[in-house]
């Protein structure tokens, strides 16, 4: 029988990732995703093994098409979303996307930003960026969704500061940003060590 479990973890990829691999290792593949939920399917603990990756900054186009890749390489892969939405039509700036990757639209690449990737575990190593120079890439777009975050709340809670005073939303949108700035300095930090990595190798 299956087991549908209700979770938003919104743009924090890790602690998606660690959950999902702790269902695996408990003995549920993911079957199915909505916005809010996830669906497994049983299966022998420990047999999947699943990555997390953001797409937000791809187009839609190549959105589709990286995960195509995957697909073709092996891979079980869904779609998930960072942002919570049920409107059609949505249109959204994304300022830290690849060229026509700034502009998500729904339906679209809106609400599609992570995509979940599982594999049958086979005791190697996990990662679909093998190369350092790819992960500083993938770090730096890490970095700037976050900053873009930040900036969109700590400009959201001073301007509610100045027009009202201080009110709840003031400072939920305060935390918000600081959360989000936190994020940005860890992966910032993380960036500078694969950098500093790749001049030991040069």
């Amino acid at each position: 029988m299956n087991k549908k479990c209700y979770r938003y973890f919104g743009n924090l990829i890790k602690a998606q990732e660690n959950w999902l691999n702790r269902m695996a290792a408990k003995g549920w593949r993911l079957a199915q995703t909505g916005k809010l939920y996830y669906e497994f399917e049983p299966c022998e603990p420990g047999a999947w093994e699943y990555q997390v990756e953001f797409v937000g900054h791809l187009s839609w186009k190549k959105n589709k098409e990286y995960r195509g890749f995957l697909e073709e390489t092996g891979y079980e892969v869904f779609h998930k979303n960072v942002n919570l939405n049920w409107s059609i039509g949505k249109i959204r700036w994304r300022p830290y996307g690849e060229g026509m990757g700034q502009i998500s639209t729904s339906p679209g690449s809106y609400n599609k930003e992570l995509l979940l990737v599982g594999r049958p575990a086979d005791g190697k190593p996990f990662s679909l960026h093998t190369t350092l120079e790819d992960m500083i890439r993938y770090t730096g777009v890490l970095r700037k969704s976050w900053l873009m975050t930040a900036i969109a709340f700590l400009s959201l809670g001073g301007w509610s500061y100045f027009t009202g005073g201080l009110q709840a939303g003031t400072a939920l949108s305060g935390a918000a940003g600081a959360f989000a700035l936190v994020q940005t300095a860890l992966y910032h930090r993380q960036m500078m060590v694969y950098r500093e990595e790749a001049k030991t190798r040069e």
